[in-house]
């Protein structure tokens, strides 16, 4: 059909009509929720008003009705310390910020409940100390252990834990799940917590670095499906998380290594102060695990534990905040993230999650100096941090065909966009969409010449 023919086919088409819309605010009086038109003389006297809004527009063809209703989710991260100490109140009540509701509980006789999920490992180290906890504080509970490794990430270990929260019974506003253990514990719990009852409240208790810096922190919980990590999964954030670095001194160092790699990750994207303190202090954070006492020989030391860990929780949150169901991909925080998934899953469990992350970043690395984006001093000194701090820079398994792959799955999934976030020298980063084979290849030649040859640098 000619352009002509088609525009004549077009006038014969009815034409719609632009109708007015008209907005509605929603009263409550009495219980029951009334529409109001917009400016309503004295709506706001006589009754409460709803932050949604009901747009209603006629068509030819019928009517349609708009609705915007806001969603507002407000939880808190939370440091403290003496976690499981019974005289501290923040395991059982931490989680309210309504000192009245807490005054009710703790002058009502009715035992609280608390369901628990801890990671086995976990459990083997402190679940005597949760259970006198819980009974130094005559509540209800029941503890269950489960192995929360990467390989038992699916699907099938929610329902597990769905049975036993069924059998146990809660009431799903005023007693929270809690979950105990690494970030693979926290994100398994937040899934099925968020099933439960349409949305069931849960608390995240991070044990490892790794869950302490980063999935504590954010909304985004997950099951790995159809051998793809984190394909299943939801944005509901817990009502609280609590941070206890004492947890940290149990964790092996290879799990502090692990957790070091994300932190790593917000150093070279947004601070150079924290990737500073890495730099310096690295080594010291791997021997001490975090505990700032531990052999601290200067003022530095004594400080780097709880000023790097700040650090990274502050402009982990800065970048989550805004945007906590990814409606913008465009993400800072996905560094690290392009390669690693696919990585991790055909190697699994031979690299843990931080050490796919930071291969990801060494790679992502030698891409940003071959767009210029880096001198060869920085690209260097980023490199040797990472080897400081005892972490993987590449892997046999991370070939060209591999990381092709991996960025056709992200060019697939994010609106035809690679949306790369590369380092714009240390502490700086952009969005780049431009990465061209050209690039990608001597990019990868060179970092698998240098740092497979394992030739100083």
């Amino acid at each position: 059909m000619s352009l002509d023919a088609a525009a004549d086919v077009q006038e014969d088409q009815p034409i719609h009509r632009k109708s007015r819309k008209t907005e509605y605010n929603l009263v409550q009086v009495k219980g029951t929720w009334t529409r109001k038109p917009k400016n309503t003389p004295g709506e706001n006297k006589k009754g409460r008003v709803s932050a949604a809004k009901i747009y209603e527009c006629s068509r030819d063809n019928g009517i349609v009705w708009t609705v915007v209703s806001p969603i507002v989710f407000t939880y808190q991260v939370i440091q403290t310390k003496k976690l499981l100490d019974p005289s501290n109140d923040t395991l059982l009540l931490g989680h309210i910020r309504d000192h009245h509701q807490i005054q009710v509980l703790h002058s009502n006789s009715k035992p609280l409940k608390r369901f628990v999920v801890m990671d086995e490992t976990v459990f083997n180290l402190y679940g005597g100390q949760v259970t006198n906890y819980f009974e130094a504080r005559n509540v209800l509970y029941r503890i269950l252990p489960l192995a929360t490794t990467e390989e038992n990430k699916s699907m099938d270990m929610v329902i597990k834990i769905l049975d036993e929260v069924h059998k146990f019974g809660i009431d799903r506003r005023t007693e929270p799940i809690i979950a105990i253990g690494g970030g693979v514990c926290l994100d398994i719990v937040g899934l099925a917590a968020s099933l439960y009852r349409r949305r069931t409240p849960y608390i995240r208790v991070p044990t490892t670095l790794l869950s302490y810096v980063d999935a504590s922190v954010g909304a985004k919980t997950g099951v790995n499906f159809a051998n793809c990590k984190n394909k299943l999964g939801g944005y509901i954030p817990p009502v609280a998380a609590f941070l206890d670095r004492s947890f940290i001194q149990t964790v092996p160092r290879r799990q502090i290594s692990n957790g070091l790699a994300e932190m790593l990750k917000m150093a070279l994207m947004k601070h150079r102060e924290l990737f500073e303190i890495l730099e310096t202090q690295g080594s010291f954070l791997l021997d001490s695990k975090f505990q700032s006492c531990i052999g601290a020989a200067s003022l530095d030391q004594t400080h780097a534990a709880a000023v790097s860990t700040r650090i990274a929780i502050e402009t982990m949150l800065e970048e989550l905040a805004p945007n906590l169901w990814e409606d913008d991909l465009d993400r800072l925080v996905d560094f690290g993230h392009l390669i690693s998934p696919e990585l991790e899953m055909v190697v699994l469990p031979a690299l843990l999650h931080g050490e796919a992350v930071n291969i990801d970043m060494s790679l992502m690395v030698y891409v940003a100096l071959e767009k210029g984006l880096l001198i060869e001093e920085e690209k260097c000194r980023i490199i040797r941090c990472m080897l400081a701090l005892e972490l993987p820079v590449w892997h046999q398994d991370c070939t060209l065909a591999l990381v092709q792959k991996s960025l056709c799955e992200r060019l697939k999934h994010c609106g035809g966009l690679v949306r790369m976030p590369l380092p714009v020298g240390i502490g700086h980063a952009e969005i780049f969409n431009d990465l061209d084979d050209k690039t990608l290849f001597h990019a990868f030649e060179r970092w698998c010449d240098e740092l497979n040859s394992g030739l100083p640098l």
